[in-house]
């Protein structure tokens, strides 16, 4: 390919609304350009690295045994209103003109079950089904270029199993064949425990890489044994101070001690020896939360508790609830469910005294008021390993895979089921898999770049090699070309009428692993400067040798 017929609109400059990397090397490297918030189009360079991840993961996939189709973007609404989904707040919906509902999918669980109906007997079973399908999913707040858009296309794959043990089958080998796709795109990457959401089932993984800019957080273990996703991490934290045990719960006043902070250097504590009060609601009904005055509430883990969504009380609703102002509640005496982190288990903490400006010193679990214990608090950097005690540490990572058990989740609302080998009909057993070929993009991006731009691995590479040729020398790059074309790489040539330095700055922003120059004394020694644009190295090689260059 010619560069001066290729549509590469580079830019020299950052876009101004651009904070992640990707974001602004995809841009300015003509890979891709914003449409609207969060739709983006992919330009010649940003397609071909696209397919290239998506061709990886095709592979990958029927190296496992699925088999690819096409399902539609365009889905009616009754199969979402069917599984109780239509209600996501992220649903695009529509109405054709006469009226009839219909979705934009964000995911395609409902369709994929709609097909599954057809599986009659045990003898169908297993099935793993996949395709590339555009998603449309209504982000409140797009950000990142394709690491948070609106639109993009996902890889989802589903399996059909007749009992638990196959559906494990299923999950494995998928496991296994995101494990290799993610190692075949050059990137660092960890498999971990993760929340469900509002897919639901029994168990799910993400695949997170690590990344300047990312939406999740990545908790790790220094001595490598342990990864989740922070939602769902589990970090043991440092023990608290105790002050002497009481025998029974004291009051103390507290007067204008609106913060942790400020009740602990009142009372000459350690914050970690003070218990903090988060009233949520949750079904309609106030629910205490209490974690240590050290943490914070993680709410997605007391949503899973719970088993739905919660929102923090309002100040209305905890006066008329605990009858004191929100920084005097506490657990001791009230007539609402509650739940404490396990943190909060062992030990004497002050707490709450339903009295405004007043707590009690010597609170103890299970002696002054029963709870639920369960970790609701959010993992901290410098937190303890739950496997090895080794310590945590935590970075911002990008969601590049995610893998569900769905069990019959969808299968039973939507009525897709099988007859047994003993004659019963028994609901299908699903698993979901999904994989953002934009997202892995992306990722790719923020692992291999420098300040001079990206450094794309050979495997989804635009281009295998990059020509630049200096003026009067056109006929020999056109040579090389055809000759490296010759052995099976693909070249793009640059001939543009620009400056040399023009031209490598560009080379170096696109990214293309080998560069390879055709200058002035090519004409004197029949040689061209090879660069390898992630170590920078470069040497002379013949135009003769040119073909085995690797």
């Amino acid at each position: 390919m010619r560069a001066s017929q290729l549509f590469i609109p580079t830019l020299r400059e950052d876009p101004a609304d651009a904070d992640a990397v990707s974001h602004k090397l995809l841009v300015r490297g003509g890979f891709i350009r914003q449409v609207g918030a969060g739709i983006w189009t992919f330009l010649p360079l940003g397609w071909r690295v696209h397919e290239n991840v998506v061709q990886i993961i095709r592979e990958e996939m029927d190296a496992i045994g699925a088999q690819e189709l096409l399902m539609p973007v365009l889905t009616p609404a009754e199969l979402w209103q069917a599984t109780g989904r239509y209600g996501i707040p992220e649903l695009f919906k529509l109405t054709d003109r006469n009226g009839r509902p219909l979705v934009l999918p964000l995911t395609h669980e409902e369709t994929i079950t709609f097909h599954g109906r057809e599986i009659r007997s045990y003898r169908d079973l297993p099935q793993m089904l996949y395709h590339f399908q555009t998603k449309d999913r209504d982000e409140p707040r797009p950000r990142a270029g394709l690491i948070r858009s609106r639109e993009f296309i996902m890889k989802d794959s589903y399996s059909f199993d007749r009992d638990e043990e196959g559906l494990d089958r299923s999950f494995d080998l998928h496991s296994q064949a995101y494990h290799r796709i993610f190692d075949r795109c050059g990137l660092e990457f960890y498999e971990v425990e993760a929340e469900s959401g509002m897919m639901g089932g029994s168990e799910s993984r993400d695949f997170l890489a690590p990344a300047e800019t990312g939406e999740n957080v990545l908790v790790t273990c220094e001595n490598g044994d342990y990864a989740a996703d922070l939602e769902i991490a589990r970090g043991i934290p440092r023990a608290p101070e105790f002050p002497p045990p009481l025998s029974a719960p004291e009051p103390v006043d507290t007067p204008g001690t609106a913060t942790i902070d400020a009740l602990a250097e009142l009372l000459g504590l350690d914050a970690a020896a003070t218990s903090k009060a988060m009233p949520v609601v949750y079904d309609g009904r106030v629910v205490l939360s209490l974690v240590r005055g050290d943490d914070r509430l993680d709410e997605a883990k007391l949503a899973a508790v719970l088993g739905g969504a919660v929102r923090p009380a309002t100040e209305e609703e905890i006066r008329d609830t605990f009858g004191a102002d929100p920084g005097s509640i506490g657990p001791v005496g009230v007539a609402v469910d509650v739940v404490a982190d396990e943190t909060l288990r062992e030990g004497q903490f002050v707490a709450g005294a339903n009295e405004s400006g007043r707590h009690l010193r010597g609170v103890e679990a299970g002696r002054d008021y029963e709870p639920s214990f369960a970790d609701i608090r959010v993992t901290r950097e410098g937190d303890r390993c739950p496997k090895c005690g080794g310590a945590l540490r935590l970075q911002t990572a990008i969601e590049v895979g995610h893998v569900f058990k769905l069990g019959t989740d969808y299968s039973i609302p939507l009525s897709a089921t099988f007859l047994d080998e003993d004659g019963t009909e028994k609901p299908l057993i699903m698993g979901s898999y999904g994989i953002g070929p934009a997202r892995t993009m992306a990722a790719i991006v923020e692992q291999h770049h420098d300040e001079r731009g990206i450094q794309w691995p050979a495997s989804v590479t635009p281009y295998d090699v990059h020509v630049v040729v200096l003026p009067g020398l056109e006929q020999q790059a056109e040579e090389l070309a055809s000759t490296l074309e010759g052995a099976g790489r693909s070249v793009l040539l640059d001939d543009r009428d620009l400056r040399a330095g023009e031209k490598f700055a560009d080379a170096d922003l696109i990214g293309i692993p080998t560069r390879i120059t055709v200058g002035t004394k090519t004409l004197e020694d029949g040689a061209v400067d090879v660069r390898d644009r992630a170590t920078g190295d470069e040497r002379r090689v013949a135009l003769a040798e040119i073909a085995q260059i690797r």
